[in-house]
């Protein structure tokens, strides 16, 4: 039995990780800590054995928990996670890894001293429709992938307004950092994680002030961007498009992936897998179907880094990605500020 002491009792640990972690019968919580301590408190109360804390450093102390679960917001996950290791426990860390590319590298680095097992939480990769286009793509049927797109936009739909997600210093960015993670990551390992060589990226900040419904400026601060776009360039030559936004002056809201290969293309939008191949001269679009009732992704995550703890899978999420996706994610933002390419 992996006993685990979870750290941010919030939002993201009520329906993502909490329902992850039940689903696994190999691992017992055995502590919750949040600086709210009521928050903790409420998290425990059907769990009448478990310890409640409202300092990370004292639960890291229990010698009784294995692992750390962290879903704080950004900008204490590698404060976390580095202390955590160091204490000889494995970590599981909500997205993005870090803020900035020394905190990934430090994280990183903790990892590999203290042998443990360090994974953030990459969800998107363990859909249905993504690990069937990861076979494909390995399989040699979409042949060399060279070209690619990704985003998220949303018409309206900024999270927290005022909090710690529109706060730079405890968030790290806006939808780049908070949507971009997934969406990069996994355009990225269906192409077999090339290494970014160079970026170049715009951010704008239109929506922060606008008035809501009854026409008042929200409160609270909005230093971060609302909308990120930009160009990714790889060690393989391949490139990738990308945008994501809270706000924007759009038909809809709409999630989406697409790669070109040499032999085969394929889109994912709103979670719809379509393929776009060629046979006898022929153009032919084709869309899988998944009758299997689907893990929820978060799920299917935390599943993988229980499995890999025990010893019985590899990870497939590493610490080094981490680190490039946040070294991205930087650049991005450098890019922006300079207004120039930005070599990694």
């Amino acid at each position: 039995m992996l006993r685990i002491g979870v750290v941010g009792t919030g939002g993201i640990f009520k329906w993502a990780h909490l329902p992850g972690w039940l689903a696994c019968e190999e691992v017992e919580i055995v502590a919750f800590c949040d600086a709210f301590r009521a928050s903790a408190e409420a998290a425990a109360k059907d769990f009448p054995h478990a310890k409640v804390y409202d300092d990370y450093r004292e639960l890291i102390a229990n010698p009784q928990i294995d692992i750390v679960g962290i879903s704080t917001p950004n900008l204490y996950h590698s404060e976390i996670a580095i202390a955590a290791l160091r204490a000889g426990k494995h970590v599981f860390c909500e997205k993005p890894d870090a803020v900035n590319p020394v905190e990934a590298q430090r994280m990183a680095d903790a990892a590999r001293e203290s042998g443990k097992l360090l994974m953030a939480m990459r969800n998107n990769r363990f859909s249905e429709e993504a690990k069937f286009a990861k076979r494909i793509i390995e399989q040699g049927q979409m042949g060399e992938m060279y070209m690619g797109r990704c985003g998220w936009i949303r018409r309206r739909g900024i999270p927290g307004r005022g909090g710690w997600f529109t706060t730079k210093e405890l968030s790290g960015g806006g939808p780049l950092i908070d949507l971009g993670v997934h969406m990069i990551d996994l355009a990225m390992w269906l192409a077999g994680n090339p290494k970014p060589v160079t970026v170049s990226g715009s951010t704008y900040r239109q929506f922060a002030d606008r008035p809501d419904a009854s026409g008042k400026v929200p409160e609270g601060t909005f230093d971060v961007e609302d909308l990120a776009a930009g160009f990714i360039r790889f060690d393989n030559g391949a490139s990738l498009q990308i945008e994501f936004s809270w706000a924007s002056n759009i038909e809809e809201e709409k999630k989406f992936l697409e790669w070109r290969g040499t032999e085969g293309g394929f889109s994912l939008v709103n979670d719809k897998l379509k393929l776009f191949t060629e046979s006898g001269g022929v153009l032919i679009d084709q869309q899988p179907k998944f009758t299997a009732a689907p893990v929820p992704q978060h799920t299917a995550n935390i599943r993988h880094f229980v499995d890999c703890v025990l010893g019985r899978e590899r990870p497939i999420i590493t610490p080094d990605q981490g680190v490039d996706m946040i070294k991205i994610l930087s650049a991005i933002y450098e890019s922006a500020e300079l207004g120039r390419e930005v070599r990694l």
